[in-house]
């Protein structure tokens, strides 16, 4: 340690005798004494060199100080832009959804000409292995009123079970408390169509007469029995005859033509016109 401070001494007694010599050569007369011109160039130019060249640097690192302080405010700005486009892309994908629900109601009411229609949209659907309901966006305001029939595009849905003034809940024929009665579409055989636990896709066709002939692939609508569901409205396809030892109790599984999980648009159907 004693080491150390000696020599940072000798290094601070040197530097003081550098300057000195620095400025009693400065200020004498080079051209009067040729070889103290010499001396000068050999003693007083590296330092004059090393001060520019730190001088240099340091204007260097201010430079490289204001570019980053630039690049900052570049950086913030961009992020700004980016924000406000990621804003407009989030308003162009609403006015795109509400599009889209528009041309959803046109093509509803288009289909369904000879039913007198309320479009609306679910706003909320409760869909387990217990209950299969949605809310509708209609009420009584809009002249709903419960046992309305309530389809898609694909198909049926199911049927209005309760109202608010400005909303509905539907029990959809996904549901094990929903039982509708129903036709094959080819044979005119009538059946019994009702939720399962299984699947919120597949429905369970029961009552089938024993002379009935079934096929997987026939299609099955509303029979219009029960003073609920009009007639004719599509239900789904048959998938899988299960048959049993006493023919009687044979049934088969239906796929619903609409998909529930992606349901969004329906029409209640307040009467025939």
């Amino acid at each position: 340690m004693y080491k150390n401070k000696k020599t940072g001494m000798i290094g601070i007694i040197i530097t003081i005798v550098v300057l000195i010599l620095v400025v009693i050569l400065s200020n004498i007369d080079l051209q009067e004494i040729p070889y103290m011109e010499n001396i000068f160039s050999s003693i007083v130019m590296p330092i004059q060199n090393g001060l520019t060249h730190l001088k240099n640097k340091i204007a260097g690192n201010d430079s490289f100080f204001t570019d980053i302080e630039t690049l900052k405010q570049e950086n913030e700005e961009l992020k700004k832009k980016n924000s406000e486009l990621e804003q407009s892309l989030r308003e162009l994908e609403i006015i795109k959804a509400e599009n889209d629900t528009l041309k959803d109601y046109v093509n509803l009411t288009d289909k369904y000409l000879e039913y007198k229609t309320v479009p609306t949209y679910i706003i909320n659907r409760d869909i387990n292995n217990y209950t299969k309901t949605i809310i509708i966006n209609v009420g009584e305001k809009d002249g709903i009123k419960p046992d309305m029939a309530v389809i898609a595009d694909k198909g049926l849905v199911g049927y209005v079970i309760s109202t608010t003034q400005n909303t509905a809940k539907v029990q959809t024929i996904i549901d094990t408390a929903t039982s509708v009665s129903s036709v094959i579409s080819t044979s005119r055989e009538a059946i019994i169509v009702s939720g399962t636990l299984e699947s919120s896709s597949i429905l369970k066709a029961s009552y089938i007469p024993t002379e009935a002939t079934i096929l997987e692939n026939d299609n099955v609508e509303t029979s219009g029995m029960g003073g609920i569901y009009p007639k004719g409205i599509h239900i789904g396809t048959i998938k899988q005859i299960v048959n049993t030892k006493n023919n009687i109790d044979r049934y088969a599984y239906i796929e619903t033509a609409v998909d529930f999980e992606k349901l969004e648009t329906v029409l209640v159907i307040t009467k025939e016109k």
